[in-house]
């Protein structure tokens, strides 16, 4: 049988080098990709992906792998931070790192790998696959914390085409105690948080030099002027902390977040009440269907409304504008500009924008 040549996206994490390491012992040949997306350094004049690739470095080396090293991040500014910008200016909170997969690693990444000659390509993601009779489908990862199908909910049937995940059936227990075993340099390295590919930062500071702040009031649903935000692209529904509201108010409870007026610049806060950030359900446009037999005849699933969150059943409505989510229980902080996914037993079904909640 011909081997077959399989790309690994080696982001200088445990994941990808335990599935670059796996695919070898599968009898692949294996080569590496270094991706470097954003080139600016943090606040405090590092560049992450510096440090990241001697580690790619060091785990090629040991498994006596090529690896090479592609910078999109020209792409990268177009197709994905571009839309970050514009969804935090519309008082929206996205998730880039959704955008990231659909725009970057499964799209030039992977027309670059198979120019390389690569037969197919994987990833260090938490998630499975199957390709039967021409369908590609997402499966979730016997890991149910660490499952990252959400983050996968907008790739399309091409994208997922000659695509392995080879830590489906692992946890992440194991694929430390892999690297551990076979004395991979990032067994230990913890992992990575923050943006998409700019990592941890002080999420104000390095916001307001693209956008320009706007300070406001804050509010309360009755009116009462309570203090003032420092912009509203700062805050998300639900946010507790750094609201600076600890004494205005004397009895039990928190302040957080329960809505944002962006033509008027106004921040509004409840104070012990959660009720009003309660939704029955969503509007959800933008919908991928990852198998297309799936955009017909859906009436409930599980739906998750942010990575991390048990499935929550639903019952779907396809409406001309897109999807209507009634949930079979309210909902906390349903934010709209976050992606509603939908799922079966098995599988992950697609997902869209939510953009509105009711």
């Amino acid at each position: 049988m011909e081997q077959k040549t399989v790309a690994v996206g080696l982001s200088g994490g445990v994941d990808s080098s335990v599935a670059a390491l796996l695919l070898k012992q599968q009898g692949y040949r294996v080569i590496g990709l270094f991706m470097r997306n954003w080139e600016e350094a943090d606040e405090n004049g590092v560049c992450s992906a510096d440090e990241d690739f001697e580690d790619v470095k060091r785990v090629a080396s040991l498994l006596d792998i090529p690896y090479y090293t592609v910078n999109f991040a020209k792409e990268y500014m177009d197709r994905v931070f571009s839309y970050f910008l514009r969804e935090y200016a519309a008082g929206r909170t996205p998730n880039p790192d959704v955008l990231c997969n659909r725009e970057i690693k499964f799209g030039p990444f992977k027309e670059y790998a198979k120019a390389l000659g690569a037969d197919c390509v994987a990833t260090g993601h938490y998630c499975g696959i199957s390709h039967e009779n021409g369908v590609h489908s997402l499966l979730k990862a016997k890991d149910q914390n660490k499952d990252q199908t959400y983050f996968l909910c907008q790739l399309s049937q091409q994208q997922l085409s000659g695509v392995l995940f080879p830590l489906a059936d692992l946890t992440k227990a194991e694929v430390r105690l892999i690297a551990e075993r076979h004395g991979l340099a990032t067994a230990k390295k913890k992992d990575s948080t923050g943006i998409c590919f700019i990592g941890e930062r002080n999420f104000r500071n390095f916001l307001k030099t693209y956008l320009p702040a706007k300070p406001g009031r804050i509010l309360t649903l009755s009116g009462e002027e309570v203090g003032r935000h420092m912009g509203l692209m700062y805050y998300t529904l639900g946010q507790r902390r750094g609201l600076d509201l600890g004494g205005k108010k004397g009895e039990e409870g928190r302040w957080f977040v329960v809505k944002k007026d962006l033509e008027n610049n106004v921040l509004y806060v409840s104070h012990g009440d959660e009720t009003p950030l309660m939704s029955r359900g969503c509007l959800v446009q933008e919908m991928n269907y990852i198998p297309p037999m799936s955009a017909d005849g859906l009436s409930e699933c599980g739906v998750k409304l942010r990575y991390r969150q048990s499935e929550q059943k639903t019952k779907v409505t396809r409406l001309p504008e897109g999807l209507r989510l009634d949930f079979a229980r309210p909902q906390r902080a349903v934010t709209p500009g976050q992606f509603a996914v939908l799922y079966d037993e098995r599988a992950c079904l697609g997902g869209g924008v939510i953009t509105e909640t009711f």
